[in-house]
């Protein structure tokens, strides 16, 4: 699946905590983020687990 870019303004402080946890967890800044939004999306089931498949009834937990 192709990537959209975009620009992200974020406050400086937020950035840093951001960036030490992704060091902490050997990604990029970009990873970290993009690995925060998959799991919060996850959580307000919002997106399938499966990558690029959009959430079903017959795909949904209960």
């Amino acid at each position: 699946m192709p990537k959209k870019k975009f620009v992200l303004r974020i406050d400086e402080d937020l950035y840093a905590a951001v960036e030490k946890w992704a060091a902490d967890e050997f990604r990029s800044v970009n990873g970290q983020l993009e690995w925060i939004i998959s799991q919060k999306l996850k959580e307000a089931k919002r997106r399938s687990k499966v990558e690029g498949k959009k959430p079903s009834k017959d795909n949904e937990q209960t």
